[in-house]
């Protein structure tokens, strides 16, 4: 996507062959800042403090990170010690595990010499793979929209409501749940896009606001309880949202907030859309409520909100009682049942396991 009329990546490698470049996403949208990660504790920070977000682009980040670390040590022990140290950053989005998983296999049967340059390699192939996965759910989701589109009156917008940020942000390029909607507007179809602010970190206002406008796509920042309400006045369309994990059985875990808005669109007849990147399936898991591990983060991003102070710098101010302290489970899991589809890659598939394992051969 275009930053200013340029275009960016959310990752790439420096012509050195020795560092990556990120965009980093703490300081969005007030600054536009790129940062230079050089090693693999650099990577494993990025991916922990959440400079960069979002299950696609934490497996790749996880896979340069990988890289970094082998152009200092290529031994057998410092491959299976970068693959711990990275594994623990996040625990909830499977991206990581099956980015780390795939460098690690790659690189085990090759000669120490000959790994730093495959496992750059490697990287910037897994790089390229989620642009082309993430233009693919696009394009199966533009489908989806044409035919909402067709049934509304000529040049009445398509209503799409989307919960934190699964856009470019998230993935290498194009994003998974917005994804359609680029491709929409560029297809010419009118759409406006409910965004959900997304606390406790805001990426909705902070990210997918940003990338909205930054596209012009009409869009409004709305409140995240506000989405049952516009559902039930007819005013939303379908929603489409991304996913961190997604059970062999049509589970998806999200960010916390996805599984209330899945039951309002449910109540109010609303097709529920998830884009699935097929990386983000863990086929080993069948109940999502059950085995997936959710992410207890800092209770600090729930006591504290981040914005732009009237002196234009970015700040951090207290919003609860000072010895009130802050739950802050970062993701929820929403049963297959509440899902209208999975948008992939390869087309949109029922959220099942005979529909994930007819769509991916399983």
């Amino acid at each position: 996507m275009k930053v200013d009329g340029k275009h960016f990546r959310t990752i790439w490698p420096n012509a050195d062959g020795q560092s990556v470049d990120i965009i980093d996403q703490r300081w969005l949208p007030h600054e536009f800042r790129i940062v230079t990660l050089s090693t693999l504790e650099e990577a494993a920070t990025a991916i922990a403090d959440m400079w960069v977000r979002g299950a696609p682009l934490i497996g790749v980040t996880a896979a340069y990170g990988m890289a970094l670390a082998m152009g200092r040590d290529a031994s057998d022990a410092a491959l299976d010690a970068a693959w711990e140290t990275l594994h623990c950053t996040r625990p909830t989005a499977i991206n990581l595990k099956w980015a780390l998983d795939r460098m690690r296999a790659h690189l085990r049967p090759l000669a120490p010499a000959g790994r730093a340059q495959a496992a750059w390699a490697l990287s910037a192939e897994m790089a390229d793979e989620d642009v082309a996965i993430n233009r693919a759910i696009g394009e199966n989701g533009l489908a989806i929209i044409r035919d909402i589109a067709a049934r509304k009156r000529p040049g009445e917008a398509v209503n799409i409501l989307t919960h934190c940020n699964a856009g470019w942000l998230a993935t290498v390029d194009y994003g998974t749940a917005t994804a359609p909607m680029y491709l929409a507007t560029e297809a010419g179809i009118p759409i406006h896009v409910f965004v959900d602010e997304t606390r406790p970190r805001n990426q909705g206002a902070q990210l997918t606001a940003w990338e909205m406008d930054g596209h012009g796509i009409p869009h409004t920042l709305i409140v995240d309880n506000a989405g049952g309400h516009l559902m039930q006045h007819g005013m939303v369309d379908m929603v489409i949202v991304g996913t961190d994990r997604t059970t062999a059985d049509g589970d998806v875990c999200n960010k916390i907030g996805t599984y209330l808005k899945a039951l309002a669109a449910k109540d109010n007849g609303v097709p529920f859309y998830v884009a699935l990147p097929s990386p983000t399936i863990d086929w080993t898991v069948h109940d999502g409520v059950k085995e997936i591990p959710i992410e207890e983060r800092n209770q600090r991003e729930v006591t504290h909100v981040q914005g732009l102070a009237p002196d234009g710098a970015i700040t951090q101010v207290r919003i609860s009682p000072e010895r009130t302290p802050g739950g802050n489970p970062a993701f929820d899991v929403t049963p297959a049942r509440l899902v209208t589809g999975l948008i992939t890659e390869r087309g949109v598939a029922t959220a099942s396991h005979a529909g994930l394992a007819q769509m991916f051969g399983r």
